[in-house]
């Protein structure tokens, strides 16, 4: 069972190709569950993200694409919600209790500071990577500690430009991995690492391995926010979790986990 949950649509305003070609795709490929999840509405970073109007509009619109696709594939529908650790008041209730298969919560800002837009690459000259490292990690344990999301989004994003995850920061980890694991949430190997600076997918072999230790359950995304992205790096992301020991990852439906063998 090929499965590809975190893709995004048009409505984020920095995506590429409508649901339906991105369907096509996917098809075409092999892939048998396939999952969108734009970014959520919320009042910061609006350039990025739909608006709170369009919500109901984007679950009619995967709704219907879902429904044309049965017995072809199977079309679920999520969010990627933004977690910023300080600012929790910035979730929407209207997100947060959307009828959706899943909610993946990402940590894309270490305040208001968007670490992974190449638009302000110049700030990480002026930080203390360490600290960053240990702020990120918080922060992902807070999101996990909320209960409120099914999946972790990209769990070591921060490394996108170059910056690796300093081993003086394992405290961190393993502690943001325990709430991880006690929230029962699943961590996505997601290929889109493997076209960025950092050359890699997300998490490392090393975060993955810490995870499997904890019984972290995974999932896969190419986190397509264009045609040609659609399911790319996924051999490479099967390969590194089945090296790591995972036999199965997990879909979900209605908010329900489900193991799918490898």
């Amino acid at each position: 069972m090929r499965v590809d949950l975190h893709n995004h649509t048009p409505r984020c305003k920095h995506a590429s190709g409508s649901p339906s070609e991105f369907i096509k795709r996917a098809k075409e490929l092999g892939v048998g569950v396939y999952g969108f999840s734009c970014h959520a509405p919320m009042k910061f970073d609006e350039a990025y993200r739909m608006g709170a109007n369009e919500l109901e509009s984007y679950f009619a619109e995967i709704g219907e694409i879902a429904q044309a696709e049965q017995g072809a594939i199977e079309v679920l529908c999520g969010l990627e919600v933004d977690f910023i650790k300080g600012r929790e008041y910035l979730l929407e209730k209207s997100v947060l209790e959307a009828r959706v298969d899943y909610l993946i919560g990402s940590v894309h800002f270490l305040d208001t500071w968007g670490f992974d837009n190449p638009a302000f690459i110049a700030e990480y000259a002026k930080r203390d990577m360490v600290q960053c490292w240990r702020e990120y990690l918080r922060a992902i344990k807070a999101m996990a500690d909320s209960g409120l999301f099914h999946i972790v989004g990209h769990l070591d994003l921060l490394k996108v430009f170059g910056y690796t995850m300093p081993e003086c920061v394992s405290d961190e980890l393993e502690s943001a991995l325990e709430s991880i694991a006690k929230a029962q949430m699943s961590i996505e190997i997601n290929s889109a690492g493997l076209r960025k600076t950092i050359a890699q997918a997300y998490p490392s072999r090393e975060i993955l391995s810490r995870a499997f230790a904890y019984k972290i359950p995974i999932t896969f995304s190419s986190d397509a926010h264009s045609l040609e992205q659609v399911g790319a790096g996924y051999e490479q992301c099967l390969e590194l979790a089945r090296s790591v020991g995972y036999t199965e990852c997990m879909i979900y439906r209605k908010r329900r986990a489900i193991a799918c063998a490898l």
